[in-house]
Parts: C-alpha cells; structure tokens; sequence
C-alpha cells in the first residue's frame, strides 16, 4: 500500500496540482491586497468616501441598554458583495491576461522554432547537373 501511494504521489499530474494550489494560495492573497488596498479605496474615494463594506440595508436597528448590545442588529450587508465581486472580476482578468502573455509568448517560441533554415547551398555538382538537365530541355 505504501508503494501504490508513492506511486500515486509522485505522478506528475498531482505535484502539478499541489504546485499549482500553492500558487494560487499565494496569488489570491495578492489580488486580495490589491482589491482592498489599492483598488476598493480609490472606489471609495470616487464615490465620496464610502466605504463598500459599510453599505447595508438595516432591517431592524440593535437595541442598547446601558452602552451594551441587548440585540443585535439586523441587516442586509450588500457593499460585501459588492467587493467580492469586484475582487473577483479583477481576479479574472488577471488571469486572463496572464494566460494571454503566455499563449503570446508560446506562440512567438512555436513560430521560431518552425522556421525553416535558410536553404543550404547546393554542391558544385548538383549545380552543374542541374545547368545539364535545363539546357537538354532546350
């Protein structure tokens, strides 16, 4: 069992998959940073300050006695969704214009690669036999 687990393991499929989760751990928390520090402020900025995680419809306002939260308030929280989608349209194309340079970048090396060489000269030979061949066509 241990062998067929190893075997299973290393595959080259699953440490792809493992790489590629870890990536994309660390890419989310890029692109979180950039939507909440970079991108979510200049929106509140434009729209006058406010903040999009503050935005909520309040259904039933908290009662309070004595400074202290009797009941807690109830309300729809919309500018959360408003932000997770935002992130998640800039999440998007991110990766689209990721995976675009890298199809660019494949289809540049492919084109290279399928390049004919500059045709080699012909033997001294075949040059002559060919002058041979055109003037008996004469």
């Amino acid at each position: 069992m241990i062998k067929e687990f190893k075997k299973f393991i290393l595959r080259g499929n699953v440490v792809d998959l493992a790489v590629a989760v870890v990536i994309g751990a660390a890419f989310g928390a890029i692109v979180t940073s950039l939507v909440n520090d970079i991108v979510m402020p200049v929106i509140g900025y434009i729209t006058a300050g406010v903040s999009f995680s503050d935005l909520k419809v309040v259904l039933e306002p908290a009662v309070m006695e004595a400074g202290e939260v009797v009941t807690p308030e109830v309300a729809i929280a919309y500018g959360n969704l408003i932000q997770t989608i935002i992130q998640f349209l800039i999440i998007g194309l991110t990766i689209f214009l990721v995976v675009k340079g890298i199809s660019t970048m494949r289809a540049k090396f492919e084109k290279k690669e399928e390049e004919p060489a500059a045709p080699a000269e012909k033997a001294a030979d075949v040059v002559l036999l060919e002058e041979i061949r055109d003037l008996l066509k004469k």
